[in-house]
This record gives structure tokens, C-alpha cells and sequence, in this order.
């Protein structure tokens, strides 16, 4: 999620309206934290952002602090405190809502990262949205079965699977699947989403070289020594990493999955040439298995969360088997630039290089 608030936020050809946060890596106070956070660090805590759905349409909610540790953003000691707290005197789906329609018709995009609860919520409260957006953009589910060469690893006691948080679904899915299929069954807001999976985000992954190149910027360029983003996100990318590695038994690096899902836009609206692959326009209808229960034993949970899909000659979900990936990588790069050229002129400037109470 940092890499994808990076991109929305420092990308100059994209106006962030604002950021809603919601359970899922790890509780709706952390996530709604750590969204501050990352805002002040790159610069942008201007950009309004609101606490959202803390639990799923109608289960509990589940965490992974296997993954991103206890705050759902461990390994670093860099992330300052928020400049500016989240918004208290508006609900996050009236925002939404506001923002979006505020916007031309057939212009603004909504990019969902992590449980689609807050989106479900907002086209349940304002069907009118899915007539009034550009597109939705969600980074979540799994496929399998040879639908791209990513590599999808393993689950520790589970052997080779194709989800990631159980051998048939990824989390963000799994997190509130009523939710997801809420939207996969709009029929006026399917066709408007892109969804980019695991068997897409496992093709991106931050090896070695990369995480050097992000840290220490590219060879020609000449990174301000002083500020300490690209320490921050080295350190959140090592930690990604090494439990990544742990879990799931992939050593060549992380995936960057949320980041993608911001990278659909940029190449919808023709600002990057990143080359998303949906094989000259194939389409999807896409179920999610809503029986079962969130559970550790695989004979209660069943295949929960599960994204079913069939091909179709209807208009339906796109779901990208490929992208440039150098092309991509290059796009993380110039925002991470251009983040430090704003924290240079910035008096946010001051409150990024530390994180103490002071």
C-alpha cells in the first residue's frame, strides 16, 4: 500500500483525491496510522484521509501480522507521525462519494488495495457511482492453473498453491468475500474493472538489484544523502522480503501487488506505456465462494474467497496475464524523485527525518 500511495500521490499526471483506509493487513487503527504516515512521508499529508470499514459486511475481521508484522507496516523505525490526522468530521463513503462525483463523468477512477468492504459499501449506498467512474481498479484474487508462468509458491504445511493467505485465495478476497462479489456481479461496474491478481503482481518482484536501485537511486542520478525515504521504503521492502521468503518460499523478492493496481490507471490514461497484457481484450466473469468460514482448518474455511472465473463474450472483468515490468519499475523510481524533490521544499521536511513524540 505505501508503494501505491507513492505512486497516486507523486505521479504527475494523477490528482489523489484521498485515501480511505480498512481492515485487513492488520487492524483499522493501524492501517488508518500508518496511511498518515506514509502521506507525511512522501510529502503529501495535504491529501485528506479517512478511517473506513473496520470489519468485513458480515463476518470478523482477520489480520496478517505473519506478513507486514503487528502494524501492518514493521521493519522500520523511519515512518515519522502523521502531520495531519485523518478526517473526523466526515464518513469515509459520503467522502468517497463526494469526491468522485465532484470530478467529470467518465474521468475519476477508484483503486482498491486491500478489502473491498469500503467499496462495496459505496456502490450499495450510491449505485449512480458506477455509471459516473472511468473504472475501478482492484488488486486482489488468484487464478492458478497456468494462467500466466508467475510463480505462486507456497504455504507453510500446504505445499504449491496459487492463493496467499489459504491454498485458494488471496487475502484481500478472503478478507470479505461477500464484498468482493458484490462488485464482480454489478453488472454496470464489472465491466469497468481491472483486476490485477496474484498471477500478475508475482511477475514483479523485487529482487536484489531492484531494492539497491531504490535505495541508492539510479546510477546517474544523485539522491539527497540527507532524507531517509529511500531508506524507509527499503526498509519495508527487506522485511516484505524476508517474511515473504519465510511464508511462502519466494527468495528472488516481494511482489509489489498494491502498486499495480495504481499503475492500471496511469496506463489507461495514457500517461506510461506499460503494456498491460489482457491478450487483445479477453474478459471475465468472475465469482467469489462465499461459503465457509474464516478459519485456520481448511474443512471449515473450505475455498473462501476463491475468485472463480470464466471466460466470456460479454462485457466483463479484465484481469492482465503481463506488463513491462522494467517499465514499471522505472515508474517507482521517478516518484520516488519527485517525493524528494517535494521533501526538499517542503517545512514537512523536518518532521519526516524523525520519529519521536517531539
Amino acid at each position: 500500500d505505501a508503494f501505491a500511495i507513492l505512486i497516486a500521490a507523486c505521479h504527475p499526471r494523477l490528482k489523489l483525491l484521498g485515501v480511505s483506509t480498512v481492515h485487513g493487513n492488520a487492524s483499522l487503527a493501524h492501517t488508518t496510522a500508518n496511511a498518515g504516515s506514509i502521506l507525511t512521508a512522501i510529502g503529501a499529508p495535504h491529501i485528506p484521509y479517512y478511517a473506513g470499514a473496520a470489519e468485513p459486511l458480515y463476518r470478523s475481521a482477520v489480520h496478517a501480522p505473519d506478513i507486514h508484522g503487528v502494524t501492518g507496516l514493521d521493519g522500520t523505525d523511519l515512518l515519522p507521525k502523521a502531520f495531519i490526522p485523518p478526517v473526523e468530521d466526515g464518513d469515509a463513503i459520503v467522502a468517497m462519494r463526494e469526491a468522485l462525483m465532484a470530478e467529470p463523468a467518465g474521468q475519476p477512477w477508484l483503486v482498491a488495495t486491500g478489502a473491498l468492504t469500503n467499496i462495496s459499501l459505496l456502490f450499495t449506498a450510491f449505485p449512480e457511482l458506477a455509471e459516473h467512474i472511468k473504472g475501478l481498479s482492484i488488486m486482489g484474487g488468484a487464478i492458478g492453473g497456468g494462467f500466466t508462468n508467475a510463480q505462486l509458491g507456497h504455504i507453510r504445511g500446504e505445499g504449491q498453491v496459487f492463493g496467499n493467505t489459504t491454498p485458494r485465495a488471496e487475502f484481500n478476497i478472503y478478507c470479505d468475500p461477500e464484498a468482493a462479489q458484490s462488485i464482480f456481479s454489478n453488472p454496470i461496474l464489472a465491466p469497468k474493472t481491472t483486476l490485477v491478481t496474484l498471477d500478475l503482481s508475482h511477475q514483479v518482484l523485487a529482487n536484489t538489484a531492484i531494492q539497491d536501485s531504490l535505495l541508492h537511486g539510479p546510477p546517474n542520478g544523485t539522491p539527497k544523502d540527507d532524507l531517509v525515504i529511500r531508506q524507509l521504503f527499503h526498509d519495508l521492502l527487506v522485511f516484505f522480503a524476508n517474511t515473504y521468503k519465510d511464508v511462502f518460499g519466494i527468495s528472488e523478492g516481494p511482489p509489489l501487488h498494491d502498486s499495480l493496481a495504481v499503475a492500471v490507471v496511469l496506463a489507461d490514461i495514457g500517461a506510461e506505456n506499460l503494456a498491460f497484457d489482457d491478450r487483445g481484450g479477453e474478459r471475465w466473469g468472475v465469482t467469489v465462494v462465499t461459503g465457509g468460514l474464516h478459519s485456520e482448518l481448511d474443512e471449515v474455511r473450505s475455498q473462501l474467497g476463491r475468485t472463480v472465473t470464466l471466460q466470456t463474450n460479454s462485457p466483463g472483468v479484465r484481469i492482465p496475464r503481463g506488463l513491462d515490468i522494467a517499465a514499471f519499475w522505472e515508474v517507482v523510481e521517478q516518484c520516488l524523485q519527485r517525493a524528494e524533490g517535494t521533501l526538499m521544499k517542503r517545512p514537512v521536511r523536518s518532521l519526516y527525518r524523525s520519529n519521536d513524540s517531539s
